[in-house]
C-alpha cells in the first residue's frame, strides 16, 4: 500500500510546483531573460493547491478528530484568503506599475508558500498516523 504522504508528495506537491518549475525551465532555456525567475502568482497557485488539498483530505477523514479538523480547515481558509489578497495585489501591480511593490509581494508569496508546505506536510503526517492507528486497532 502506498503511503498517504508519498501520494501527497506526488499528486499535490509536484503538481503544485508545475507553474514554478515551468517558469524556471523557460527562464533557463530562454535567450532573452527579461522575465523574472520568480513570480508571485506561481507561488500563490502552489499555496492554494496545498490548502485546497488539505481541506479536501480533511473533509474525507472520519469525525473522530473533529476539533483538529475544524482548526486545520480554519487555517487553510485563512491562508486561502491571504493568497487571494496577494494575487489581487499582484494583478494590480502588473496593471499599474509602480503602485505595488512587486518584489515584496513575491517575497511574501514565497515565504507563505513554504509555511503552507510545512502546514500541509503536518496535516498529511497527522492523517497518516491516525489512519495507521485505526488500521491496527
Amino acid at each position: 500500500m502506498v503511503n498517504i504522504k508519498i501520494k501527497w508528495l506526488i499528486y499535490t506537491v509536484l503538481v503544485g510546483l508545475i507553474p514554478i518549475l515551468s517558469r524556471a525551465l523557460i527562464w533557463f532555456i530562454s535567450q532573452n531573460r527579461t522575465m523574472n525567475f520568480f513570480n508571485s502568482s506561481d507561488f500563490v497557485a502552489f499555496g492554494l493547491i496545498l490548502h485546497i488539498s488539505n481541506i479536501n483530505e480533511i473533509e474525507h477523514f472520519n469525525d473522530r478528530e473533529r476539533s483538529w479538523k475544524t482548526i486545520q480547515n480554519g487555517i487553510s481558509i485563512a491562508f486561502i484568503s491571504f493568497y487571494s489578497v496577494l494575487f489581487a495585489c499582484s494583478l494590480l501591480g502588473q496593471s499599474n506599475p509602480g503602485l505595488i511593490n512587486e518584489d515584496a509581494i513575491t517575497h511574501l508569496s514565497i515565504v507563505l508558500s513554504f509555511a503552507s508546505l510545512f502546514i500541509s506536510f503536518s496535516v498529511y503526517h497527522t492523517i497518516s498516523k491516525l489512519k495507521e492507528e485505526t488500521e491496527y486497532v
